[in-house]
């Protein structure tokens, strides 16, 4: 497999966030085998194998087993290689429950306080998603609603709000990604966007932070037609 790289868009759209860590680029894609079962629970994460796998040192596989570990995917274990775990449902839930709460506080409080820099942004970026979503590529679509979110972040102008949503979304990172390959999401998604945006820019705090809670909630619910509950 080829060495992973650190990369930029290739649609013309400016990076919102920094290009994601080594490190972070693994967790995707250990996180992604781990999701779809190619990696099956109880399987260990051996360091040596992972790194030789993706042609990289130990010190970033170490990183991304860490961030795995918190995202539940996998159990560490004192002293022993960590192991391929399953999310529980209530686990699951629990993580969705609080994202989906600070994800609508973001919203509202972005309605209200987004500048209009920002706003141009948000607007550049959602454009640029309905590109990809014609062009039906999820890996991409993924990246750039990441920047989406985080514009949106960025936008409540309260600094501790968004780091507490950043490192929740990243937890479950590996779900949310997983649920953008059901049949006719990246459209879905796209327009649950669009209401969210909308409310945005009309300056409407509840509509936005409704619009929002109803996004995750909905991504809740195509990650779990996804894995076939």
């Amino acid at each position: 497999m080829p060495k992973l790289q650190e990369f930029a868009g290739g649609d013309g759209a400016r990076p919102a966030v920094a290009f994601k860590t080594l490190a972070a680029r693994l967790r995707e894609q250990i996180g992604d085998d781990i999701v779809r079962g190619a990696l099956a629970p109880g399987v260990a994460l051996e360091e040596a194998e992972l790194a030789k796998r993706f042609d990289v040192s130990r010190t970033p596989v170490r990183e991304a087993i860490r961030l795995l570990v918190a995202s539940g995917l996998v159990e560490a274990r004192p002293h022993r290689s960590a192991v391929v775990a399953r999310a529980t449902e209530s686990q699951l839930a629990g993580m969705f429950e609080a994202l989906r709460e600070l994800e609508s506080l973001c919203a509202g409080f972005s309605a209200e306080r987004m500048a209009a820099p920002e706003r141009a942004e948000l607007r550049r970026v959602h454009g640029a998603l309905l590109r990809v979503v014609r062009a039906g590529d999820p890996q991409r679509y993924h990246e750039l609603n990441e920047q989406f979110h985080s514009i949106i972040y960025a936008g409540a102008h309260n600094a501790y709000l968004e780091r507490l949503t950043i490192e929740t979304r990243a937890r479950i990172a590996p779900f949310s990604r997983a649920q953008f390959r059901t049949l006719g999401r990246l459209a879905r998604s796209h327009a649950e966007h669009d209401a969210i945006v909308r409310a945005i820019m009309d300056g409407k705090a509840e509509r936005a932070a409704a619009a929002m809670k109803a996004h995750i909630g909905s991504v809740h619910d195509a990650y779990a037609t996804y894995r076939g509950d």
